[in-house]
């Protein structure tokens, strides 16, 4: 006998109908053999009528009342299905959060799970019930007992939480799309539905804008090895499969809260090519990479700063072993990349010896102080940083080598990790190279000019973000230095959310004097466009293809970042687009392949 979670959502129990039909898929669901836990969200519009009846009360009504009065959608919504099955002969209770035992944080209208007291469910299932459960919802761990609502996402983060505490064999996510597909198919009608994608490549796309599973969701299906299927309400059809690493021993005391950081990482096997100051013009990334991958040479990291005048400069890292060739494609293409208006060449310089340190955990969702806190102790070791590479569960710092041991134990101390694995890449899969591509129109990019070439600036910038409860996305760190005053600097660029454009301003406004840093470059009319794969380890070339796609379109690169499984560039927004379906059609993503 399997135990299953069932997760519907709003639309999926929009109507006393629709009730009907979750409630004769439950008891199907049953009679299969299973034993169900069901948690839904509250009925279609529900939550966005009692903000409205909010307003008209008050202006600004408090976070506290807010939970109060949106938590009784979903009592509605568990009351009506309970209802439903019992009347087609099926016994089923409705629990609120607080009576299945969901404790959180006092944290009003965004807590976080602190542990699940799965005793009474399992009680009523061993009777043959139905356990309908209240998502969105908790008690706070408090003497007061107050009601919580986990904010967006939250009936999703409910499902997958109590999969991991009653060790359910999988978690079913309901909606009203078929499963996880390739990328919007509001923008791309093509988009193909995916069969199975792993944990850390929905961990990608569900922060880069996919809405189909809440990242905090997958980080507790990754973090507790639950398996997740996504399927359509409205029909029988399998969904896809989200395949969760295999459970490892964790405690479910601190479920959301538990480390953010699992391990960390050093890897040695690599060297750095930079190529500075090349024309700020589309088609320069993907000349430039796709004569290395025909020279068959995998790139790991790649980024490209900020323009300066009317170049920038690109870094990226490969093996030691196949620098040397790298190198001479490099300072072969070299001379073909003059600016116009410019009597510079494009300047290739190479360190065959560096080291990347990393922190790898699927806890650092949501938690902008675990970069900073990367950052500042890497400064108090007087380790320098010369590349970052963020994702949603790594966060990499190209360092000199003979700084590695001294960053990987400051690291470990810092994030009271006991021992750190030798970092392997891993192996080639026979996954396609690229997933789902994803387009995200929310960010504005930031630019801080001429920063000190410090240890510890970096950690002083992102420490103060952090405070502030501002997350950061890309971060990149220009490669070419510049003397202010006689001290080397460097610019470093990064993305926020559109709605902390404002503060992160003032933030760094104020902050400027103390770094010692020149002035701060907005940018607002801005897309990322990025492409997601398990598969691109081991396959050169798929960047060049995004790039060389792109410049097709005389669509010019902005910023490149990328980590292991990503790579993300930022376009003008108005290309934003044109750019995802470009590069959706050219890895052949679409339905009709």
């Amino acid at each position: 006998m399997a135990l299953v979670v069932q997760k519907f959502g709003g639309t999926s129990v929009g109507s006393v109908e629709r009730i009907k039909k979750v409630a004769h898929r439950v008891s199907e669901t049953v009679k299969a053999g299973n034993q169900v836990v069901v948690v839904v969200s509250a009925m279609g519009k529900t939550t966005d009528e009692l903000v409205s009846l909010a307003q008209k009360v008050s202006r600004h009504p408090s976070r506290r009342e807010m939970d109060m009065l949106l938590s009784t959608g979903e009592q509605v919504s568990i009351a009506l299905l309970s209802m439903a099955l019992q009347e087609l002969g099926q016994p089923a209770l409705s629990l609120t959060g607080a009576q299945m035992g969901i404790v959180t944080e006092t944290d009003h209208s965004r807590a976080r799970i602190l542990e699940i007291k799965p005793d009474r469910a399992q009680r009523h299932l061993e009777k043959g019930e139905v356990v309908v459960v209240a998502g969105f919802q908790g008690i706070s761990h408090s003497e007061d007992l107050e009601i919580t609502t986990l904010g967006r996402g939250g009936s999703d983060t409910s499902a997958v939480a109590l999969a991991a505490a009653l060790q359910a064999d999988y978690c079913e996510i309901y909606t009203d799309v078929p499963g996880i597909l390739t990328t919007d198919p509001r923008l791309v009608p093509e988009a193909r539905l995916m069969s199975a994608i792993t944990c850390d490549e929905m961990l990608e796309l569900a922060s880069l804008g996919a809405k189909v599973l809440h990242p905090r969701a997958v980080e507790i299906a990754r973090n507790y090895g639950v398996t997740l299927v996504v399927r359509s309400s409205w029909s029988d059809e399998p969904g896809t499969k989200v395949i969760s690493p295999l459970s490892q021993s964790r405690s479910l005391s601190g479920l959301e809260i538990g480390k953010a950081v699992d391990s960390v990482q050093l890897d040695t096997s690599q060297g750095q090519v930079v190529l500075l100051r090349v024309p700020d013009s589309p088609g320069i990334a993907g000349k430039l990479f796709g004569e290395i991958a025909s020279q068959n040479v995998d790139v790991d990291l790649i980024i490209q700063s900020i323009h300066e005048g009317n170049t920038n400069d690109i870094a990226f890292t490969v093996q030691r072993e196949v620098i040397d060739t790298a190198e001479a494609v490099a300072s072969a293409i070299a001379p073909s990349l003059r600016s116009s208006d410019s009597v510079n060449e494009a300047e290739v310089m190479t360190k065959p010896k560096i080291a990347t340190v990393a922190i790898t955990g699927a806890g650092m969702i949501g938690r902008p102080g675990i970069a900073a806190k990367m950052f500042s102790t890497l400064a108090e070791a007087n380790v320098n940083i010369r590349m970052i590479s963020t994702s949603e569960v790594k966060i990499g710092c190209v360092i000199e080598e003979t700084d590695g041991d001294r960053a990987v134990n400051a690291l470990c101390e810092a994030f009271s990790l006991n021992s750190s694995p030798v970092f392997s890449h891993a192996p080639k899969t026979d996954h396609p190279p690229v997933r789902g591509v994803a387009l995200d129109m929310n960010q504005t990019q930031i630019a801080i000019r001429h920063v000190p070439d410090y240890p510890g600036r970096a950690a002083k910038i992102f420490g103060k973000l952090a405070t502030e409860n501002i997350s950061v996305d890309m971060i990149i760190q220009s490669q070419r230095s510049h003397l202010v005053n006689q001290i080397p600097s460097r610019d470093l660029a990064f993305t926020v959310a559109k709605t902390d454009t404002e503060i992160t301003q003032k933030t760094l406004k104020n902050l400027l004097p103390e770094i010692g840093a020149q002035d701060i470059l907005v940018d607002e009319d801005i897309a990322k466009v990025s492409v997601v794969g398990a598969g691109m380890v081991g396959n050169p070339g798929v960047a060049a293809k995004m790039f060389s796609a792109l410049a097709q379109e005389q669509i010019n690169i902005k910023m490149i970042t990328t980590s292991e499984i990503k790579i993300s560039c930022v376009v003008a927004k108005s290309q934003g687009e044109i750019a995802l379906k470009t590069i959706h059609q050219v890895f052949n993503l679409d339905d009709n392949h």
